[in-house]
């Protein structure tokens, strides 16, 4: 069972959860740009794996990409996939590709992002490595997510 979701890793850097002395606000740089890496993962329930891979937009050709390295990583038997009601996921492209790939089966969650275990994921990236830090170029993020 693979818990799946995506997330937006944006450039510009803002503070968060954050102990400071009084009147020392600290500080991050920023240079303001719009950039960032749009990711697509996935994480084993049983083992604790993650997969993921980034895309340069959200859509249905992108989720199929990531739905065929998801294959891929799992070459063997039946793959159960909880996701959200996002749009991409119910895309006509998508429901065709998974009428052709019948190891691969859909469970839908309800607006409830707690009861996807990929979210605590996305939470920690964002907290212990995106935010509070400066990075000088957008690339330097990329460097710091670890590979799946």
């Amino acid at each position: 069972m693979l818990f799946e979701d995506e997330c937006m890793i944006r450039a510009y850097q803002s503070l968060q959860y954050n102990w400071f002395p009084v009147g020392q606000q600290r500080k991050v740089p920023t240079y303001g740009r719009h950039e960032g890496a749009k990711l697509f993962g996935v994480l084993n329930y049983e083992t604790g794996q993650v997969l993921y891979r980034d895309g340069e937009r959200y859509d249905a050709h992108a989720f199929i990409q990531f739905l065929d390295s998801v294959l891929k990583a799992y070459p063997k038997g039946k793959i159960v996939m909880v996701l959200d009601n996002g749009k991409i996921h119910h895309a006509a492209q998508v429901q065709a590709y998974l009428q052709k790939n019948k190891r691969l089966q859909f469970i839908f969650l309800p607006n409830s992002p707690d009861l996807n275990l990929v979210e605590g994921l996305w939470k920690w990236l964002k907290s212990d490595v995106v935010h509070n830090v400066f990075y000088k170029k957008f690339y330097h993020i990329r460097i710091n997510v670890p590979p799946s």
